[in-house]
């Protein structure tokens, strides 16, 4: 999944942050980094805010369907997850 203009990082983190499962960023050499971990995030955030006053494109793999769809729903803005779907 990619995430385009990402302009709030502490929302974006506080999302990642609400998964239940792993959340990695894929870097452009093809490297997976855990995002639920504060130094990946530190790392990521001194990286892609080096020049840029926003995260233009990031690359994300989540693996529980619930985080698919909580990452979905902050993508397109939506304020709140709706939860687990019945099966």
């Amino acid at each position: 999944m990619k995430l385009f203009n990402v302009k709030n990082t502490e929302e974006f983190f506080k999302v990642v942050d609400q998964c239940k499962g792993t959340v990695e960023l894929v870097s452009s050499q093809g490297d997976r980094l855990n995002l639920k971990s504060q130094l990946t995030k530190y790392i990521t955030i001194t990286n892609l805010f080096s020049d840029e006053s926003m995260i233009k494109e990031l690359e994300l793999v989540a693996y529980d369907p619930d985080d698919v769809e909580r990452l979905t729903q902050y993508m397109f803005g939506t304020d709140k997850f709706p939860g687990p779907t019945a099966p």
